[in-house]
């Protein structure tokens, strides 16, 4: 099966389901942050209303309907970030641990989504010699596929290595406190850092092309939908 067989001409209704899985997604991601924190003593989050799937509790302007909107029209891959969750490094049990595993809270709920979403895509995919013309089971398929694929693309994205994303966080353990100090004064610049490395040299577009063959792999193989 080619990912091309579910990305048709963009109408209304691809782009709804598109966003509605992009708003669930990013809901899931800081929810996570939100519940990790509170496990490890902060419960900054969780006081905030933040450790919720409600998307309105999470959405940023710019990040969760602008940029959206903007890749709609363009035809870009659906995209987009919430407002970050805060947490209180004093109140953690341990100061140093505790921000990684917070961090890593958020790519890991997408990780476990991009599963979920294979498993249910391969449960769909095996039931397509019994509903063969179906088409409601394609749209099932077509969804799980879109939560699949915008979950790839938020847990590469926010792995990357520079603040403010999750994976700046992990970096920032392995570092000794002189290069700390260096890699924060990165911030000021971070933001157009990341634009020129994800827009300019496509960085992501390799670890893309690699999971994006690894969910139909995993969803579609040996299925009646495998070509």
């Amino acid at each position: 099966m080619n990912e091309d067989d579910f990305v048709p001409d963009i109408d209304i209704s691809v782009i709804i389901l598109q966003y509605l899985c992009l708003l669930f997604s990013l809901s899931v991601h800081e929810a996570s942050h939100a519940a990790m924190a509170n496990y490890w003593g902060d419960p900054t989050a969780r006081l905030m209303g933040r450790m919720t799937l409600n998307p309105v509790k999470h959405a940023d302007i710019m990040g969760t309907v602008v940029l959206p909107i903007f890749a709609m029209i363009s035809g870009l891959p659906m995209f987009g970030w919430a407002k970050p969750v805060p947490f209180n490094p004093r109140n953690l049990t341990d100061r140093r641990r505790g921000p990684v595993w917070i961090a890593l809270a958020g790519p890991g709920s997408n990780l476990l989504l991009i599963l979920l979403a294979a498993i249910v895509l391969r449960a769909l995919a095996a039931s397509a010699n019994v509903f063969p013309d179906s088409t409601v089971l394609m749209t099932f398929v077509q969804a799980f596929l879109f939560l699949a694929i915008i979950n790839s693309i938020l847990m590469l994205f926010n792995l990357i290595p520079l603040p403010p994303l999750d994976g700046h966080h992990v970096l920032q353990y392995f570092l000794s406190p002189e290069a700390q100090k260096k890699f924060e004064s990165l911030g000021p610049f971070s933001l157009i850092i990341l634009f020129i490395l994800v827009f300019q040299f496509n960085i992501l577009e390799i670890p893309m092309g690699i999971m994006t063959k690894l969910v139909m792999y995993l969803a579609f193989y040996g299925t009646p939908l495998w070509q």
